[in-house]
């Protein structure tokens, strides 16, 4: 069920078209996928004529044809309304091709191809002949960008750590070495390991670049303060030295990728970086485990106002790059139950906090975060005395919360956030949905759910910054302190925990404050590196704005600077200091989509499907399709027999193209309603499962994943989490697809 919010009027619509700054678009994005051709979609067609798996796929600006390019260096172009194959093209690649594209006005003829030979081909369709050869990058070639109104231009991004621009009209470009077509060299700035996996022109703005890397952090780069330039040369060949420490054998031309030798200097504000906010401070934590974070893809909104992203070994994340979103780490600065002077609470709230509650919202009751009990002395439900502007919900939200509690003390946690985020929906600025909400996801502790968490702790705090009576707010502060040492931010959540304690002395003696107070102090000495400045005094608490910005630099960062001190050397991680700059000024997410895993290849994609669907595909062989608003799971279908790789909505029409590890490419168009079985052939039951299946495999061990994917079932260790419902779909047993 979805709100009246998001019911289509085509009525209305008609009417405001005349006033939309592009009339024609907004209705097609509108009307292009609804909520009932998502629900009819299903398999209409495979085309079959590749001989290796399908990488990529592109469809032409009127969508009359579509691209894809395979294992096979084939490029192949389909007609999929009529099912048939218009042209198999040999392009002279000798590895793997990841990317091809139409070059913009050039009447569907000329099309561009980067493949794993580190060469970028441009190719005449009706002559059927390669035209240009372009050996410039000396690492795969990942992905290929053009700019709708700009003929003759194209970008790509390889895994040497570079992002070349190339202008066919420009003579030079065609020399294979001193041709001024490198934009931007991310070696200089977080290490010769650098490597470029994606990138994307904004539509409506062109001259902003979104570059994706193996690291967390999406970067978007103006060009107009970008200038290409050519690497100094050298005619050093390989196996020789040229007396300046050039040790490697290699051509000094070459040696310049990793050190940035002859590269002009970038200026400080040509580019903005996009970070999950709990990503950046956590590096060894992700290091230690048995995958990368790298950014597969990226893609923006037709407005240009968001920016997609399927960060590989994590989730799926949607920035709003109009928006400046600070991360929570900066929000807490500003937040007066974190560094705010303490509100002396008096004997009415003693006796309020000692009252059994009136039951009027139906909150979480019994357990607070971790399965602990609940920090109310009577361990009673989470209900309360709200100040009359806060919003009420309506039927359709209450229902939904109480749906969602039930399914919350059953321990079914991923049904309850879906419940809850359907509520918000109805009530965005509910504090008793934010607060359960975040209970829901300290309870699941999926990649990410911790952060997300205080995000909505966060935000109940601010609806109600100098909350004194309600008691939600007091459970919402006590869990940020629990999120924020969960997160390994020790020193924050001390500050957090001695604020609650000064606003309500009352708990000092709760059993739960007690426990958490320990494990919080505990943690502070253990990763305290010098006793003289790291170790925090606890007979005096300062909630100055100066101690807060010392708090938010200690801790998780201090081992990351320990790190950079090592000497530069040829495949270190060593990061410049704009590259610090720019980190810590990253940005952080709107809206995270869960459910799908993606650590297996690194060319997993993620779409817009119109403007209320988000969609990406999946290591095990599904793709899903989530709701824009909610970020709800929608859908999940079986695109592979695998792992599905691309997702590519055509232009106009509800026709998604799919491919992966088969050498097909599945099309998928809204079937008709007395097609019933042939819609649900390719549905996967229960999405929740096949969802918290996919989190256990980006966690699992190299060798269980193996197993998983040849068909063995694997019973997955839950001693660790003693409290956990054994009715949680999340813990159960998963069958993976045989090999």
């Amino acid at each position: 069920m979805h709100s009246s919010k998001q019911r289509l009027s085509v009525t209305d619509d008609l009417v405001k078209r005349p006033i939309w700054k592009s009339g024609h678009d907004r209705m097609r994005q509108n009307y292009q996928f609804t909520h009932e051709t998502v629900k009819r979609l299903g398999l209409d067609v495979e085309l079959e004529g590749h001989t290796g798996c399908v990488n990529c796929l592109e469809w032409n600006e009127s969508g009359t044809i579509l691209a894809s390019g395979s294992d096979d260096c084939h490029i192949n172009l389909w007609n999929p309304f009529r099912r048939r194959l218009l042209q198999s093209f040999s392009t002279g690649h000798s590895g793997n091709i990841f990317s091809v594209k139409f070059l913009p006005q050039s009447g569907d003829n000329l099309v561009i191809s980067g493949a794993g030979d580190n060469v970028i081909r441009v190719h005449d369709l009706v002559q059927k002949v390669t035209v240009h050869v372009l050996r410039h990058h000396i690492s795969r070639v990942k992905r290929l960008a053009v700019a709708p109104n700009t003929p003759a231009i194209f970008w790509s991004a390889a895994e040497d750590g570079t992002i070349m621009q190339f202008d066919l009209r420009d003579p030079s470009v065609f020399r294979s070495s001193g041709s001024r077509t490198i934009l931007v060299n991310l070696n200089p700035h977080i290490g010769s390991q650098a490597e470029a996996k994606c990138l994307a022109i904004n539509p409506a703005r062109p001259e902003l670049l979104a570059v994706g890397a193996n690291d967390p952090y999406v970067r978007l780069y103006d060009r107009r303060f970008l200038k290409p330039f050519a690497l100094r040369t050298s005619t050093v060949g390989s196996g020789q030295s040229d007396g300046s420490g050039n040790p490697f054998g290699i051509p000094f031309e070459r040696l310049s990728f990793f050190t940035g030798e002859g590269e002009p200097p970038m200026p400080t504000d040509c580019v903005q970086y996009f970070a999950p906010g709990h990503l950046p401070l956590v590096p060894c934590e992700y290091r230690r485990r048995p995958r990368s974070l790298a950014a597969t893809y990226v893609n923006f909104s037709e407005d240009g106002r968001e920016l997609l992203v399927n960060l590989g070994g994590e989730q799926v994340y949607l920035f709003d790059i109009q928006q400046s979103r600070k991360p929570a780490s900066q929000l807490l600065l500003d937040c007066p139950a974190f560094t705010g002077p303490p509100v002396v609470a008096g004997d009415h709230l003693k006796e309020h906090c000692t009252k059994e509650p009136n039951g009027t919202n139906g909150s979480v009751k019994g357990r607070g975060p971790n399965g602990a009990k609940s920090i109310r002395p009577n361990g009673a439900a989470i209900e309360g005395h709200f100040h009359r502007h806060y919003p009420r919900l309506n039927s359709a939200g209450e229902r939904f919360k109480n749906e969602a509690n039930s399914q919350f003390q059953n321990g079914n946690y991923s049904a309850s956030i879906r419940l809850y985020a359907s509520a918000l929906e109805q009530t965005p600025d509910s504090p008793v949905l934010l607060t359960n909400r975040a209970a829901a996801y300290l309870k699941r502790q999926w990649d990410g759910d911790v952060y997300a968490a205080l995000q909505d702790c966060l935000l109940a705090l601010r609806i109600e910054p100098d909350y004194l009576k309600v008691d939600i707010l007091q459970e919402a502060h006590f869990r940020m302190a629990r999120c924020l040492f969960e997160l390994s931010w020790y020193q924050q959540a001390h500050q957090c925990l001695q604020q609650f304690r000064q606003r309500h002395p009352e708990y000092a003696s709760n059993r739960t404050f007690q426990t958490l107070d320990k494990e919080i102090r505990t943690a502070i000495y253990a990763t305290s590196d010098e006793k003289s400045s790291d170790t925090v005094s606890f007979e005096k608490d300062s909630s100055s704005q100066e101690d807060m910005q010392d708090a938010m630099t200690d801790g998780p960062r201090r081992s990351s600077r320990k790190r950079r001190r090592s000497p530069s050397r040829r495949g270190s991680t060593e990061i410049s200091e704009l590259e610090k700059e720019w980190r810590s000024k990253a940005l952080d997410y709107e809206q995270r989509f869960c459910g799908h895993c993606n650590t297996t290849t690194d060319i997993k994609e993620a779409n817009f499907l119109g403007s209320h669907f988000i969609c990406a595909g999946s290591d095990d062989g599904s793709f899903f399709i989530w709701d824009r608003r909610t970020t709800n799971i929608v859908r999940v279908l079986k695109g592979d027999d695998s792992i599905v790789n691309c997702l590519q909505p055509h232009p106009s029409a509800p026709i998604l193209a799919t491919s992966g590890i088969d050498p097909v490419v599945r099309i998928w168009t809204p079937l008709a309603d007395d097609e019933e079985t042939r819609i649900s052939e390719r549905e996967v039951e229960d999405p929740l499962v096949a969802a918290a299946a996919n989190q256990r495999r980006m966690n699992a061990d190299p060798l269980e994943v193996m197993l998983m994917n040849m068909g063995y079932r694997i019973a997955m260790d839950e001693a660790d989490d003693s409290d956990t419902d054994e009715s949680d779909p999340s813990r159960r047993v998963i069958q993976c697809r045989p090999s």
